[in-house]
């Protein structure tokens, strides 16, 4: 096995290729309301991290709770692609011109029963973050040699007062923040898929 410790460049064209070559499909969505995220890879401190943010109290759905920035689609987008690109935009100011697009993965439900589809993509240069207070109470980074650890994620049984979740995922603190749930799912799926998670 690889040394998980060292720093994880992730090289935008070569996810790209990968995800090409993966040949997802997209499901049509049958009843619930479509969504996008935007999972946001870019450079930090020299390495590559993912971008996250941990949302507000104001919201409707999964208050307080570490997520990739978007949300339900409108009429007017265009794609699901231009549903993320905008919820980001929204949320924390980021230019959709800055953001190349990587690929998309297949959707998902959320608990909130929302088809919602990640599209992963690339920051390029700097922008000015400035979070959405009514959405989004901090942004922050998590480098992807963490991420890709097993040893920082593991996987546990919910119970909620209607339902009973097994195999939630549940990363260890970062920076005082934890990612789990359906965002901790669609990273640990996104990082095999690049085939970097666990070594």
């Amino acid at each position: 096995m690889s040394d998980l410790k060292k720093i994880v460049i992730i090289d935008p064209v070569k996810v790209k290729q990968l995800m090409a070559l993966a040949n997802l499909k997209q499901d049509e969505v049958s009843g619930g309301q479509p969504a996008g995220v935007l999972m946001p890879l870019l450079r930090c401190n020299g390495e590559t991290c993912l971008l996250f943010t941990r949302r507000s109290e104001k919201v409707l759905n999964h208050k307080g709770q570490v997520a990739f920035p978007g949300g339900a689609a409108e009429p007017f987008d265009e794609s699901i692609v231009a549903t993320a690109l905008r919820e980001a935009q929204e949320e924390i100011a980021l230019p959709p011109n800055q953001v190349e697009i990587l690929g998309i993965m297949p959707a998902l439900v959320s608990t909130s029963r929302f088809h919602v589809t990640p599209v992963v993509g690339w920051i390029h240069g700097e922008f000015e973050i400035m979070p959405n207070p009514d959405e989004v109470a901090r942004v922050f980074v998590i480098p992807v040699k963490w991420l890709r650890d097993p040893a920082n994620v593991e996987y546990r049984t919910l119970e909620t007062p209607w339902e009973r979740h097994e195999n939630v995922v549940f990363y260890q603190p970062y920076d005082d923040e934890v990612v789990w749930g359906f965002t901790g799912a669609l990273t640990v799926q996104f990082l095999k898929l690049i085939q970097v998670f666990g070594g």
